[in-house]
């Protein structure tokens, strides 16, 4: 059997837990704050490989085991490595109280409607994407993906609390600071959890299911939900499949590009994904910041002509570009060189359609599309039904072929 207890958050690892310990696993300082059973092996973690060896060397020998971990070692922690290595059954797990509840509790916050993301080990654009898009987030850090880089990549109205050496008597230290002040200091190698509040929304009521905030519970709305100048708006019908294609998520960032009302940024807000919506229009920026705070989601919108308002933006997972002047094969094509995944473009003239696609395959893309055509249902006096047809548009979509990573499972 192998004892994993968390530590470090300011509760005393039990004296069982380690009574009769024959290898006793762990981090320095937690390692370092208990007394040793007389004869007992010490391995401070490092790389985890090693650890993981020699405590089957000691379980092959039927000896017990103790693991101190931080906060909940559930909870983004090594349980996860210790149950895929020697099975869920082996393990004993007492939990302490997790580093994120404890940098929540020190500021006096709730924290069911957070979301909360590990940076630890990962490239840190996830984590970034999700401090853009959600008002309450805390993000587990790691070397090279800390206060510092998070602080350099986040703009706009966000605090972020930097809780360090969380439990540590002497050490703990919960300070705010303004994303330029995180980017600009040297926070060591103590760094547990960053807090990226938008305090503006963040003490609002959130709709939680069993303390997880809900997501939408439809998409493809209405065109009467968002506000639009002269029925200039994505069509719901087009807007179903553009969004399928985007595959908007959590930790995803979208480009939006000739937004227009915002339509499609406002639906890839509300699927978790963090938001640019590029409008050369003064009154079409005002629009889509209208339509982004009546739907509760954060939308950066830049004033701007594309391609030229792309330069400085942050490359995007996905871009929806709308239009059909003269200009958008180009547009296409500088949102294609920079797209990770993929790119949907939405058009009502069929003369764009070729130098688009050339566009998408220029770029490395593979090319697909369709021509949507929809008939609604309206209504004519005498209670009798008609079909009124929608514009067509094409829809045009380029995938990237993924490059297998070496040494990764495909």
């Amino acid at each position: 059997m192998i004892t994993v207890v968390g530590a470090g958050t300011g509760a005393p690892v039990p004296d069982d837990v380690l009574a009769g310990a024959a290898l006793v696993v762990g981090g320095r300082r937690h390692l370092d704050a208990v007394r040793l059973p007389e004869g007992a092996e010490r391995v401070v973690l490092g790389p985890l490989a090693p650890a993981l060896d020699t405590i089957a060397e000691y379980l092959g020998k039927e000896l017990p085991v103790t693991v101190l971990a931080s906060g909940d070692p559930g909870f983004f922690g090594i349980v996860r490595a210790l149950a895929g290595r020697f099975g869920a059954g082996s393990l004993d797990v007492r939990p302490g109280v997790s580093s994120v509840a404890t940098a929540f509790a020190r500021i006096g916050l709730p924290w069911d409607d957070a979301v909360v993301v590990s940076a630890h080990g990962r490239d840190p654009r996830t984590a970034v994407n999700v401090c853009r898009a959600h008002p309450k987030v805390a993000v587990l850090t790691g070397p090279g993906a800390g206060p510092a880089e998070l602080g350099a990549a986040l703009t706009g109205e966000r605090v972020l609390v930097v809780a360090s050496a969380l439990g540590d008597p002497e050490r703990e230290r919960v300070e705010r600071v303004t994303p330029a002040e995180a980017a600009a200091r040297d926070w060591g190698t103590a760094v547990s959890v960053v807090l990226c509040l938008d305090e503006a929304r963040v003490l609002g009521a959130v709709r939680t299911v069993a303390g997880v905030p809900s997501g939408p519970a439809r998409w493809a709305l209405d065109e009467a939900e968002f506000a639009h100048r002269d029925s200039m708006i994505t069509k719901f019908e087009v807007r179903a499949l553009a969004l399928a294609r985007l595959g908007p998520r959590l930790g995803d960032l979208v480009w939006d590009v000739g937004a227009g009302s915002g339509s499609v940024a406002v639906e890839c807000a509300r699927l978790g994904a963090a938001v640019v919506a590029v409008e050369k229009t003064p009154d079409g920026v005002e629009r889509v910041r209208a339509n982004a705070r009546a739907h509760g989601v954060d939308v950066r919108v830049v004033h701007g002509t594309a391609p030229s308002a792309l330069e400085g933006l942050a490359d995007p997972d996905a871009v929806f570009v709308g239009g059909g002047g003269r200009e958008l094969p180009a547009i296409v094509g500088a949102c294609a060189r920079r797209a990770r995944r993929t790119v949907v473009v939405a058009m009502a003239a069929l003369d764009r359609v070729p130098a688009v696609r050339e566009a998408l395959t220029a770029a490395g893309f593979g090319c697909d599309g369709v021509l949507l055509q929809s008939s609604r249902l309206a209504p004519l006096p005498g209670d009798v039904t008609r079909l009124a047809a929608i514009n067509p548009v094409f829809l045009l979509w380029g995938a990237r072929t993924p490059v297998p990573s070496e040494g990764v499972a495909q």
